[in-house]
């Protein structure tokens, strides 16, 4: 590995260095007046890990960006997911005076998709009839205790790339560079009742539950989405807008005065201020099975991989001697060429968390303390592998925090999505800012054998 031998490089370079420095016939200058046993000893040491794949029950799946379908993958296995959600009633909305309902309809937007662009897919769309306020914002949430499943508002069948889409651009603000991509729409029509609903509580005193955003939330808790055939395709919903389309009497509005019949629409979307969750369902089977070579990473809400540190077999060390480096690399394993229905690609990120501190990390929009977590770099095609640097702060804290002691470590390995900060020109940073589950399909097998999981250390003492 490229990798592998760069840090050969380095920790011979850093010996070397070291050995040079404390050669009093090199250099007499601050030795001379040090004794031989105080000057200082390098160590380098490898610490062999234990690593398994661990099935994942459930994740945080309180989503701005939710993924809808289903795909099977020969390697990997199925993933199907939809998703429920809330939407935004903003301050001031609401009807002309002599308002008419026309139709209803809503519209999934989106930009990216993974597998086949043209298969056939039918999308159901369904009533929330409960509050969604309370809801559980993980990912094995049953959405038929929300929604009405007796029959679907409306239905729609689809490919990846439909007839439906529209070409727009976006400007970067700090380079000029223009950049031109293609949203594509899936339109679903639904009963004009449920704008025949909505005008109804706005006629009413102050606008009725139509005031304002949390009364409008248990007035029409949400909608309800799911593929209902095809699997084919997983599409990354940007937006999800619902259109009651109506017509109004504009009294004296032409340009003669005369009454005039115009067209309007109310708009709502699901936005950041309310719910919307992911509900993903996966089949692992064939990558729990116990394996001496690799272990898998899965995402949405697959599988993870457990990682763990056995840092009692070198605890007379981390007493004695002081931990400069312990480099942690985690190396892939690409699938075989004849398998060309692979689809799904490594994660672009991992974060290595302590098992124990997991639990409110995602869900607190913590960030990484470079002690309990940690965050790969890009994930690097050219060495197939996810490197994490120096994590020495981790043994070096728990030695502190168990006193000396023998201690073993577990930390999991988990795909995310991150938002880096970016600088005052525009340009993007190291510095991530927000860290949550991978919900983007994606998949990687990694390396677990003899010589591949390890920790390379480096030790030094007076």
């Amino acid at each position: 590995m490229k990798f592998k031998s760069l840090y050969s490089i380095f920790v011979i370079a850093f010996v070397a260095l070291l050995t040079v420095s404390c050669n009093d016939s090199l250099d007499q200058i601050g030795f001379t007046i040090q004794p031989g046993e105080d000057r200082l000893k390098i160590e380098i040491d490898t610490l062999s890990l234990q690593a398994r794949t661990v099935q994942v029950d459930s994740i945080y799946s309180k989503t701005q960006y939710p993924v809808l379908g289903e795909y099977t993958d020969p390697v990997f296995g199925t993933i199907k997911s939809e998703y429920i959600g809330e939407f935004y009633f903003p301050e001031g909305i609401g009807f002309h005076d002599n308002a008419a309902i026309d139709s209803v309809s809503v519209q999934l937007a989106y930009t990216t998709l993974m597998g086949d662009s043209l298969s056939p897919m039918g999308l159901s769309v369904y009533e929330v009839t409960k509050s969604l306020q309370g809801i559980s914002n993980y990912s094995d949430i049953d959405p038929a205790e929300y929604a009405d499943m007796s029959a679907p508002l409306g239905t729609q069948t689809f490919t990846g790339k439909n007839s439906t889409y529209r070409t727009e651009t976006t400007t970067n603000s700090s380079t000029g560079t223009t950049y031109t991509y293609t949203v594509y729409e899936i339109n679903v029509k639904l009963p004009s009742a449920i704008g025949e609903k909505f005008l109804a509580e706005y006629k009413k005193e102050d606008h009725g539950k139509l005031a304002d955003a949390d009364n409008f939330r248990t007035f029409f808790p949400g909608l309800y989405f799911t593929t209902t055939f095809g699997k084919g395709a997983i599409l990354g919903i940007d937006l999800t807008s619902l259109s009651v389309h109506y017509k109004y009497n504009d009294e004296g509005g032409s340009s003669t005065g005369a009454d005039t019949i115009r067209t309007a629409t109310m708009s709502l979307y699901i936005t950041p201020e309310v719910t919307q969750i992911n509900h993903i369902q996966n089949k692992n089977d064939q990558l729990l099975a116990p394996s001496s070579e690799y272990t898998y990473l899965k995402s949405p809400a697959g599988v993870i991989t457990e990682v763990t540190f056995p840092f009692s077999e070198i605890n007379n060390k981390l007493k004695s001697q002081a931990l400069n480096l312990a480099n942690f690399t985690m190396y892939a394993m690409p699938e075989p060429d004849e398998d060309i229905m692979v689809k799904l690609s490594p994660p672009s990120y991992m974060l290595l968390v302590n098992k124990d501190s997991l639990n409110g990390f995602f869900e607190n929009k913590k960030l990484i303390d470079n002690v309990t977590s940690f965050l790969s770099s890009g994930f690097d095609s050219s060495t197939y592998s996810y490197q994490f640097g120096n994590i020495s702060t981790m043994a070096n804290h728990y030695n502190e925090k168990n006193e000396g002691n023998p201690f073993d470590l577990v930390y999991y390995l988990i795909p995310v999505n991150v938002t880096f900060a970016t600088d005052a020109y525009g340009s993007t940073t190291t510095t991530p800012i927000s860290i949550g589950h991978s919900m983007w399909p994606a998949a990687v097998r990694l390396d677990k054998r003899e010589g591949s999981l390890k920790l390379d250390m480096i030790f030094s003492n007076f």
